[in-house]
């Protein structure tokens, strides 16, 4: 069984596209989870402010009239981040995207959104270390049961969450607390959400990527500083910039 310190927010994501840095979200589903196990969801159509390509369209039904009249992301910003606050995550690949994303559109909000005492499980994760497949099927192994309304957000949430509890009911070895879960899924290795930047095995922060994977990022920073501002003008999410500038600015306070 689960057991929970804190809120659990399991959430799905539809949006224009699958690059967090230029894409935007159209729709939202929270669920939220209390300690007591009480549910609480809210599902919001967001207008992405871009158009929606039609390849978008076709996979998740939302079209640029269904979200015309729609708030912004940065209208709904303030509330969401009230809600979220001092919560742990779920989803199904959310560690890979759906968070990453949320993060990034908070911070084109003018809100960095504290990720700092998040914990993260991602249903998919685990599926793909027990059975690895889609979330169709996850479903229908899991909770014997077609899936219905498919890449509709509030769909996928509720399907996520149904997965994460008969997850925990099949695999006695599973970890039974959110933190337990967040660790078993490698996501506390990871020093930025988009997995550019990691942690050693003693604790330091080293590239994920490029020419300089596998090596302390203070040593490249302090050696080749062009290399920061490389990253800073380049295509990586906000998130990972904040972490490298916060990196960066520690070296030079010592």
């Amino acid at each position: 069984m689960l057991n929970l310190r804190r809120p659990l927010v399991v959430f799905d994501l539809e949006t224009t596209g699958v690059s967090v840095t230029h894409d935007r979200i159209v729709e939202i589903c929270l669920l939220k989870v209390f300690p007591d196990f009480r549910e609480e969801i809210r599902t919001y159509r967001v207008n992405p402010g871009i158009p929606i390509p039609a390849g978008a369209t076709a996979v998740h039904g939302i079209s640029n009239a269904d979200v015309a009249d729609k708030p912004s992301f940065k209208e709904l910003s303030a509330e969401l981040n009230i809600y979220l606050r001092d919560c742990d995550f779920g989803g199904f690949n959310s560690n890979k995207f759906d968070f990453p994303m949320l993060v990034e559109e908070f911070f084109r909000a003018g809100i960095e959104f504290d990720i700092q005492k998040c914990k993260f499980i991602d249903a998919q994760r685990i599926y793909h270390m027990k059975e690895p497949r889609t979330l169709s099927a996850a479903y229908k192994f899991y909770c014997s049961r077609e899936l219905e309304n498919a890449h509709s957000a509030e769909a996928d949430t509720v399907a996520t969450w149904e997965i994460i509890r008969a997850q925990m009911n099949k695999y006695t070895d599973l970890p039974e607390d959110i933190e337990g879960l967040h660790k078993l899924t490698g996501q506390d290795l990871l020093a930025d959400l988009a997995g550019r930047l990691v942690f050693s095995e003693k604790g330091d922060i080293l590239f994920n990527f490029g020419k300089h994977k596998g090596k302390l990022v203070k040593d490249i920073l302090l050696n080749e500083p062009g290399y920061y501002n490389w990253m800073m003008e380049g295509d990586f999410p906000q998130q990972t910039k904040n972490v490298l500038t916060r990196l960066r600015l520690s070296l030079k306070s010592n």
